[in-house]
């Protein structure tokens, strides 16, 4: 059931139209990514979506009773509130609920027939398992531990950092559970453990979510559909961003077939035209007319096509710039270092080398350490003790706050100081508009003054002024923190093109993966792992430990059980054994499950390779599979719950 749908809605910005005519429906348990170029109306479709913007033409049609949350960029919170009483505040309407489904149980303990009130407490119920508000407290203390807010709990919220405040809104909407969540950028300011306990609160919630992201992983793991914003249209690919990547690629060979077509066409409709004497008839000023517009279509094909396909050659591969260096350079050479902040330990006996040609990614938890590594390394801040030398080379540096750029001088000013429009890029003089167009800067924007750009454009001013320097090694520091998918394609074209060593701090798995060959892991208290493996088979690795640990350490404690809801029944004594037909599920869901299990895995292997998934059809594959999936959860949580109950009857519990 479609909850939200958009139709015919149309924005425009002054003279820059941002959305046309666009159609868009969101239902149920849906989860909808939103990609696109930074100003190319995400945000806007978000707010026209939430309904704290109005559109120019169109209608937008929410069901009714339907309930809207937003992640905005910027929160804003009650003077002097705590962090904890401010995700209290989101949940007042829950909290509220479940101290009214308590007042009627007592009362009904004394008037146990008032059909009132028990119509009303069959709606509460109903209420509060549809946002799984049962423990609302201890979810409160999970979710504020998981997000590294448990050390901010009594300080004023106001005075947090815009990312901790970020969280601390994204906290109370996750547990407030919407009928509809919208996430603007939502794994901005999050480690990579937020980035999972995020995940696993919105796929185990069942949420139905519009997100803005640039983390390709998140949107992997989460989205069910993934829609693009290009020239004010939308275009909805099924799943995630690899099959948005395969379905536009199927798009692009699609147009081309197209415009092959419409060539032949168009030929036949020429010759018709150059016979002239029928042409000229009264009658046949429509197909004239005709054929002049498959002439304009004609001339702007090629060009829409060529541009989807350097978009997508950037999406899918980085450009691998030359490589060659004849020997490795030592940059850095790091031995037994420590470094403490007051009394926390966030370096201890950290030992390392540094070659040229390294790709190091700095990760874990916020708060371990990772910017104080970066600041030794760029010689801002002094170790405590320990052997840290640093060779003769340049550095380049992106930081977060992009503070190298002037607000007041106009793009050409900024790329050329000493006046004219030449720029030196790595030794070379080349035109200015040469250059930025890589950066996706169109000939007329040259002279805007720096100010008036969107964030995005100024860190793609930011990152020109970077890749321009003759540099050895690139030092970044949460580099694609606000950027666009096409923006960090850019950076990663470029970091792969450079010979020099890179090290940078980022959270985004996806990222990392595609540059690293070094990742330095903090590990708490001072302790950081040196890594040749891939950010995600570390991970992957890391949490079949933990998930070892955890068995080993359930076999020697005993976990009490959840406690349930309470109601006006009597307590049915536990069954001593399995009824027939539980005994027989036992037997048979394991095989059903492999079964289903087996015939997803097909399905996958199908629709990654082309030619299974040409030959039968993306979208009957993508819905065949949608359906197996919606099989097997269910039949897992029935055989989890079986196994359960004979585990505690056969422990006599």
């Amino acid at each position: 059931m479609a909850l939200l749908d958009l139709i015919g809605i149309s924005k425009a910005y002054e003279t820059q139209q941002i959305l046309s005519s666009i159609d868009f429906s969101l239902h149920e348990k849906e989860r909808v990514a939103i990609i696109g170029k930074n100003g190319g109306g995400k945000s806007t479709l978000m707010k026209l979506i939430y309904g704290s913007l109005e559109s120019d033409e169109g209608r937008r049609i929410l069901q009714k009773n339907i309930k809207v949350g937003m992640l905005d960029q910027t929160p804003r919170f009650k003077e002097g509130m705590h962090v904890k009483e401010a995700i209290e505040e989101a949940l007042k309407e829950l909290k509220d609920a479940k101290l009214r489904y308590d007042e009627i149980l007592k009362t009904l303990e004394k008037d146990f027939e008032n059909t009132a009130l028990l119509h009303e407490q069959s709606e509460l119920v109903s209420y509060l398992d549809i946002h799984d508000a049962w423990s609302l407290d201890e979810k409160i203390e999970q979710v504020m531990y998981e997000f590294d807010l448990k050390q901010f709990e009594n300080s004023d919220v106001n005075l947090l950092s815009g990312g901790e405040q970020r969280r601390v809104t994204l906290a109370g909407l996750i547990l407030q559970k919407p009928d509809i969540l919208l996430l603007d950028e939502p794994t901005n300011h999050l480690d990579v453990y937020m980035v999972e306990f995020l995940e696993e609160m919105i796929l185990k919630g069942k949420f139905t979510l519009l997100f803005i992201s640039h983390d390709r992983y998140f949107i992997d793991h989460i989205a069910t559909r993934t829609i693009e914003i290009d020239d004010g249209m939308l275009r909805s690919f099924e799943g995630g961003y690899e099959n948005y990547l395969t379905c536009k690629e199927l798009l692009i060979l699609s147009l081309q077939k197209q415009h092959e077509n419409l060539l032949k066409y168009l030929k036949g409709e020429e010759e018709w035209l150059r016979r002239g004497v029928k042409a000229r008839l009264k009658r046949n000023e429509g197909r004239k007319q005709r054929v002049f517009e498959l002439r304009e279509n004609a001339k702007k094909n090629p060009s829409l096509v060529k541009k989807l396909k350097l978009e997508l050659e950037r999406e899918k591969h980085n450009f691998n710039g030359e490589k060659i260096v004849n020997k490795q350079k030592m940059l850095f050479e790091i031995y037994n270092i420590h470094k403490k902040l007051g009394d926390k330990l966030l370096i201890k006996d950290f030992s390392t080398r540094i070659l040229q040609k390294d790709r190091i990614a700095i990760v874990g938890k916020n708060g371990a350490g990772k910017s104080t590594l970066l600041k030794i390394l760029l010689g801002d801040m002094t170790v405590d003790s320990g052997k840290f030398d640093k060779g003769e080379f340049k550095v380049g540096y992106f930081d977060q706050q992009r503070l190298m750029l002037d607000e007041n001088k106009n793009l050409i000013e900024t790329f050329c100081p000493n006046g004219g429009d030449r720029v030196d890029v790595k030794g070379k003089n080349i035109h200015v508009f040469g250059y930025l167009k890589d950066f996706l800067f169109p000939k007329e924007d040259l002279n805007k003054k720096i100010g008036v750009l969107s964030g995005g454009e100024k860190n793609r001013v930011a990152l020109a002024l970077l890749f321009a320097q003759e540099v050895d090694c690139l030092i970044l520091d949460e580099p694609t923190n606000d950027l666009d998918i096409p923006t960090i394609n850019i950076l990663e074209e470029y970091i792969q093109s450079f010979s020099g060593a890179v090290i940078f701090v980022s959270h985004d798995r996806y990222f990392v993966d595609k540059i690293a060959n070094k990742l330095y892991v903090f590990k708490g208290e001072g302790l950081i792992e040196e890594s040749y493996q891939s950010y995600s088979e570390y991970l992957e690795i890391e949490k079949e430990i933990k998930e070892l640990e955890g068995m080993e350490a359930s076999t020697h404690t005993v976990t009490p059980l959840k406690e349930e809801p309470k109601t006006l029944k009597n307590k049915e004594s536990i069954p001593t054994k399995l009824s027939y037909k539980e005994q027989r599920l036992l037997e048979t869901l394991p095989v059903h499950i492999q079964t289903l299990e087996d015939e997803i895995k097909e399905i996958k292997r199908c629709l990654s390779n082309p030619e299974c998934y040409q030959r039968i059809g993306l979208t009957q594959l993508s819905q065949t599979l949608e359906e197996k999936e919606a099989l097997l959860e269910p039949l897992i949580e029935e055989l989890l719950l079986i196994e359960e109950k004979a585990e505690i009857m056969q422990k006599g519990f």
